[in-house]
């Protein structure tokens, strides 16, 4: 798969002609100042939960691409409300298959309202398969033992993990996370956009060396291959 960073929790991977897009939120980071919005033309867009810096980029970025966007029910309806067409309901557990590959909702243990404070529906993580590979992305979560359950059923090749602490799980959590989810790869998100969520990247590195995880920090704007 071929990644890259667009700051926060957006990434988007490249593989077996998909062009996935996680949780857009770019325009408003300060940190992702450096990317050409209008450049991002992603043919599927997955979003784990309704908060704003997961979200805030989704509705404009659906239109301008018309993307496939998966969801909870509440968000597919909700951005269908604001005329974004394609949209493709999902809930904890369900899974479909595509002309590219297979994506699922798993459990996240966090909250989840839209900017205007209603209810989005519950959080989720998501789990996507294309070709031979199959990430896990965690959406934003603390650690949880039914982790190992991902594991068996989706048997992820890498992760994308929160790490920031704060509102999400910190750099321990994360690695013992990895642990469970069978995965010696990790790729970091959800630090350093807030203030509240700043960390030691060395630090954090140090701890998933102790635990043998390869923690990979991203440049935002730059693409990656795994």
């Amino acid at each position: 798969m071929h990644i890259t960073y667009f700051g926060h929790s957006c990434f988007q991977i490249e593989s077996s002609g998909a062009k996935i897009l996680f949780d857009p939120f770019i325009r408003p980071n300060p940190l992702a100042a450096s990317i050409i919005f209008d450049e991002i033309k992603p043919n599927v867009v997955a979003i784990s939960h309704g908060h704003m810096d997961h979200i805030a980029d989704a509705e404009d970025i659906i239109k301008s691409s018309e993307a496939t966007f998966f969801s909870n029910w509440e968000i597919v309806s909700w951005l269908e409300a604001k005329g974004c067409k394609n949209g493709h309901p999902l809930n904890t557990g369900g899974s479909t298959t595509t002309a590219w590959g297979k994506i699922s909702l798993t459990p996240a243990l966090h909250s989840s309202s839209f900017p205007d404070g209603r209810y989005a529906g519950n959080p989720n993580g998501i789990v996507v398969k294309l070709g031979n590979q199959t990430c896990y992305f965690a959406g934003d979560t603390d650690l949880f033992s039914d982790m190992s359950l991902i594991s068996e059923k989706h048997r992820p090749d890498f992760s994308f993990l929160p790490i920031g602490d704060n509102f999400t799980m910190d750099a321990e959590s994360a690695a013992n996370a990895a642990r469970l989810l069978g995965t010696s790869t990790v790729i970091g998100m959800h630090y350093d956009t807030f203030p509240y969520i700043k960390i030691d990247h060395e630090k954090t590195r140090e701890i998933f060396r102790r635990k043998g995880v390869d923690l990979i920090l991203p440049e935002i704007g730059v693409g990656f291959d795994l």
